[in-house]
């Protein structure tokens, strides 16, 4: 599958599925849609049929309120039947909220922010005791970077060189209700990782070919952990949504779905 019109496609899905439950994180999921597709279709060694084959690279998305993001990748992707994703956010469907666990594809339920660093990091390392090939990959946000958690988990995994574990920032520098520079500012993150023993890389969040080359550089290095800062927009490929951070907990009116949808399918 095209990474591109994979991105094009679940744009719309999104916007159409968020719209009917009334939910949130429209810009926060938008934000890494490209990310996701570039991943799925081009970068991970998994298997739609078999979501916990033992050799697989393990994904986890930290910024689990992005969740829908991920959700219709894995739909589009074969993971689960796609009518499932019409259940997003009803009582008693698995698509909750926040990722889950339940899903087919999805390795760890995420909530509150911080968590899916260290729990990656433990997946590195129990990979690299049992002489395991598989790669870690952790999807954060650029907010989440506030959390002394990630901080430690940076420590540690410098500590055992695990060099099986790539941490991807969303950086769209926006966070809740204002934007992560004025909220707790986490500049010069590019130095800072650096200075905590880790690769750094930076890449356009949303040019799928310079992505596709990042991850493939990220691969080869040795030795250490990798991390990539990946520049992004939130609310990527809506015009009104973009870089407003009222679409982190916004949901969209009639008036304004319509408008999604239509500026979508002119894309």
């Amino acid at each position: 599958m095209n990474s591109k019109k994979l991105s094009h496609r679940v744009r719309k899905i999104i916007i159409e599925i968020v719209y009917k439950a009334q939910a949130s994180h429209i810009g926060s999921a938008l934000s890494i849609i490209d990310i996701l597709s570039v991943l799925y279709t081009n970068i991970l060694n998994v298997f739609p049929e078999e979501p916990e084959h033992p050799s697989r690279d393990r994904f986890i998305l930290s910024k689990g309120h992005a969740c829908v993001g991920v959700y219709t990748v894995l739909a589009e992707c074969g993971f689960f039947d796609k009518k499932m994703l019409s259940t997003y956010g009803e009582n008693n469907s698995i698509l909750m909220h926040h990722i889950s666990h339940k899903v087919p594809g999805v390795e760890f339920s995420t909530g509150s922010l911080g968590h899916g660093l260290p729990f990656g990091v433990g997946k590195s390392l129990a990979a690299k005791k049992r002489d395991e090939t598989w790669t870690t990959y952790v999807l954060m946000s650029d907010g989440e970077m506030q959390a002394g958690s990630n901080w430690e988990a940076l420590l540690f995994a410098t500590h055992h060189k695990l060099d099986n574990l790539i941490a991807i920032i969303d950086y769209n520098n926006l966070q809740s209700l204002s934007t992560v520079d004025d909220t707790l500012s986490i500049r010069p993150l590019n130095d800072k990782l650096k200075s905590f023993g880790w690769h750094v890389l930076e890449v356009d969040g949303h040019d799928h070919n310079a992505l596709k080359e990042c991850f493939e550089e990220a691969r080869l290095l040795k030795n250490k952990p990798i991390s990539i800062i990946a520049n992004t927009i939130k609310g990527k490929g809506v015009s009104f949504m973009e870089n407003k951070v009222e679409w982190h907990y916004k949901s969209p009116t009639e008036e304004e779905f319509l408008k999604a949808i239509r500026e979508l399918e002119h894309a």
